[in-house]
């Protein structure tokens, strides 16, 4: 998932903030982020509010970073 490490890196934060963050465990973020585990449904949406981008994006089904306009629920 070189997009994840990409947009972490952009921001500044390190796994454990995006543990912190997201309550995704470092352990389980690292492996999402280094391809060798999948990331749920909920942990996408997690990751997205947190790296302010859509889950499309996350997931590969756009190029465009930008999220889609919310509705201010998390």
């Amino acid at each position: 998932m070189n997009r994840l490490k990409e947009l972490r890196k952009e921001k500044g934060y390190t796994q454990i903030k995006i543990q912190i963050m997201t309550g995704i465990d470092q352990s389980d973020y690292s492996k999402i982020e280094s391809g060798k585990r999948y990331f749920t449904f909920e942990q996408c949406r997690k990751l997205a509010l947190a790296l302010d981008t859509s889950m499309d994006y996350l997931a590969g089904l756009t190029d465009d970073k930008k999220p889609y306009p919310r509705n201010n629920q998390k």
